[in-house]
């Protein structure tokens, strides 16, 4: 049953991220785009990742499921990316909306690989 939520979650952390980068970058050449929302969907986007990588250990740890090579190195990169770009966020502040739109879309990115060393796509 864990590893069926996780396989399904794995899609909402797919296009929540891909949707999170994609506004972000609209954003960053159409102000109207620049709401409070953004953000607050940014966040739910990157909170996603959290919890499928802890869903990922939950198999691994409780359940004794063998991940395939790389298929966690994917999952605590993004975890990892996340952290770079929340430190980065004062440095950019001028690029915000574009470090968050390529982020989003980088995470996407890492996604889909996860899912393709997994072979579930």
């Amino acid at each position: 049953m864990l590893s069926d939520i996780h396989q399904s979650f794995a899609w909402v952390v797919l296009f929540s991220n891909a949707l999170a980068g994609l506004w972000a970058l609209a954003a960053n050449w159409i102000e109207p785009l620049r709401t409070r929302a953004l953000w607050w969907f940014i966040t739910i986007a990157e909170l996603t990742i959290f919890v499928q990588v802890a869903l990922g250990v939950g198999m691994v740890a409780g359940q004794g499921v063998n991940a395939p090579k790389f298929h966690m190195f994917y999952g605590f990169i993004a975890i990892i990316v996340i952290g770079i770009l929340y430190s980065y966020r004062q440095q950019m502040e001028k690029h915000k909306y574009l470090l968050y739109g390529l982020g989003g879309l980088f995470i996407m990115g890492l996604g889909i690989r996860a899912m393709l060393v997994a072979g579930k796509v």
